[in-house]
């Protein structure tokens, strides 16, 4: 499937043109490598990481959607990996 459509039907992004224009900016990694094509196929077990807001998401891809259906079916698509570490990262070290 392609990584556009895949964004759209897990919902990360409202539409596929925002999703296609986001990846365009090499803006997402695939399995660590930096993407500007929306055509790249995705399958399950590929790892995503790309940063919505302030936020870095890295997810990893458990199934393939045929629709973009409500979120719970969409939350189905994916596994949050280490979601905490960013928050952490970005409150930026421990005082002493």
């Amino acid at each position: 499937m392609r990584l556009d459509k895949w964004l759209w039907h897990a919902r990360f992004f409202k539409t596929r043109s925002l999703a296609t224009r986001y990846i365009e900016k090499s803006r997402c990694r695939v399995d660590g490598r930096v993407t500007d094509k929306p055509h790249a196929a995705v399958t399950p077990g590929m790892v995503l990481t790309f940063a919505l807001g302030p936020k870095v998401r890295v997810v990893k891809v458990v199934a393939l959607g045929d629709r973009r259906g409500p979120s719970a079916e969409a939350k189905t698509l994916y596994d949050e990996i280490d979601s905490a570490a960013p928050e952490s990262l970005a409150r930026g070290p421990a005082p002493r």
